[in-house]
């Protein structure tokens, strides 16, 4: 065994980390972060914009109508008065020939839609727009055949006019303020729920099979998201039960097999020396193994493997098991550190993953201890892509590069023991400048 070993690092310097390229992770995932925003904060705000939006609209047009309702009202009430001041004029000027209340006669400004109802002997009145307050117009036809008029800025009813304008701004104000406000506060309330319905499902991805989406947004509200929750957990409780039925069959098909193989193996020690002694006595022993990693997988996938945690000396511990399991590996304790794990868990993880790079890569073999990371890479072809992209999966051996002997459950295995101690498993490939190969490192909890 070649070892090589480094002096400690300088405070605060960073752990190993995977060289660039494609990552697979086993064991916890990380929860939702910011990522989730799209959902949080999307679905908050498109809400409230929705609302503030139908809310502004209908503000401005009970506005525009309450308006343009109180101008009609407020001209045709100016019309009225103008017309009583001018009948009174009249009165007036015909029993006593004085013009009062600013009255005219044969106003020169007259405007001219009130001089055809004046010719034809008819009363009438009209309102002039000027750039202010408007003029309200009134004539009437005298028994002379002259024409007495008058006419007056109403300043004073179109100044409430221009109160009532600011009071329906400031309402019309009020009310989108006020609907946003509590579009937020449905939104938010529907995101959270929708976010929790989220992270639970996502548990519930990484194994958790006792997490329920009805239990995390709670059953005060009854509404779309609560059936949501309803049909997931429907969904993952089938799926649970299917995936154990499978579990089960597999754990009993291979403990049933224990038995005829184990007499295999006992009968083929027995055989007389020689070339198909030896391959029997190969292929039962390969057979034996084969079997107890079933077992081991199917007892994995139960998630009911519980770790016996001891405090462990982390480079001590690589150091011996490694030059057990692969004395040619290249060892390099850059930080010892004390961990709480299952050593017996954690020596399982390991020899997996020498195993693995041993078969499928190629020298040197290097493992790395950076406090609670250690790092076995090799210098071959590296992880193929759907490993990368998937994780381990039983019985997959790997690309035309990485096929070999194996049955593809090592990685599996180092994967379930991995999620057993709480510690996370990631796959990754150096990149060829770096002389390539396949990267796993283990992270372990700290505490």
């Amino acid at each position: 065994m070649r070892m090589r070993r480094s002096e400690p690092s300088k405070p605060g310097e960073p752990g190993p980390r995977s060289e660039a390229g494609p990552r697979s992770e086993a064991g916890p995932r990380s929860k939702p972060g910011k990522s989730g925003l799209r959902l949080r904060s999307g679905l908050r705000w498109k809400l409230s914009a929705a609302i503030a939006v139908v809310s502004a609209l209908v503000a401005v047009v009970l506005s525009l109508v309450v308006h343009n309702a109180a101008r009609a009202s407020m001209i045709d009430n100016s019309r009225e008065v103008q017309n009583e001041r001018v009948q009174f004029a009249q009165r007036i000027y015909e029993s006593s020939g004085r013009l009062t209340i600013d009255a005219r006669l044969d106003d020169p400004a007259l405007p001219a839609p009130l001089k055809r109802p004046a010719r034809e002997g008819k009363p009438a009145t009209y309102v002039q727009q000027t750039g202010g307050a408007p003029v309200v117009w009134a004539e009437t036809p005298l028994a002379d055949g002259r024409i007495l008029s008058l006419s007056s800025p109403f300043t004073d009813r179109f100044a409430v006019l221009d109160d009532l304008d600011q009071a329906l701004i400031v309402g019309s104000a009020a009310v989108v303020v006020g609907s946003t406000g509590l579009g937020v506060l449905i939104g938010g309330q529907l995101s959270r729920r929708l976010r929790k319905a989220a992270e639970a499902a996502s548990r519930v991805a990484d194994g958790a099979t006792d997490v329920r989406v009805r239990d995390a947004i709670g059953a005060k509200v009854r509404d779309e998201t609560h059936e949501l929750a309803r049909a997931v957990d429907a969904m993952a409780d089938a799926l649970a039960g299917r995936l154990e039925a499978e579990r089960r069959v597999t754990a009993d098909i291979a403990h049933e097999l224990r038995t005829p193989v184990t007499g295999l193996v006992t009968a083929a020690e027995l055989l007389p020396p020689g070339r198909p002694s030896e391959l029997v006595r190969d292929r039962a022993a390969a057979l034996r193994t084969l079997i107890e990693d079933v077992l081991e997988v199917a007892r994995l996938d139960g998630a009911a493997e519980q770790a016996d945690l001891q405090e462990v000396a982390l480079g001590e511990f690589v150091r011996r098991r490694v030059a057990l399991a692969e004395p040619s590996a290249l060892i390099d304790i850059r930080q010892d550190t004390i961990v709480r794990t299952d050593p017996r868990r954690l020596e399982r993880v390991l020899a997996n993953l020498l195993a693995n790079a041993v078969r499928h890569g190629k020298p040197p073999v290097e493992v790395s201890v950076f406090g609670p990371y250690i790092r076995v890479r090799d210098h071959g072809p590296g992880f193929p892509d759907d490993l990368l992209r998937e994780g381990p999966s039983r019985f997959r051996t790997g690309s035309a590069d990485r096929a070999g002997s194996g049955h593809g459950l090592g990685l599996t295995i180092a994967a379930g023991q991995a999620r057993v101690l709480g510690a996370r498993l990631t796959f990754s490939n150096a990149p060829p400048h770096d002389g390539g190969g396949a990267i796993a490192q283990l992270i372990l909890p700290r505490e």
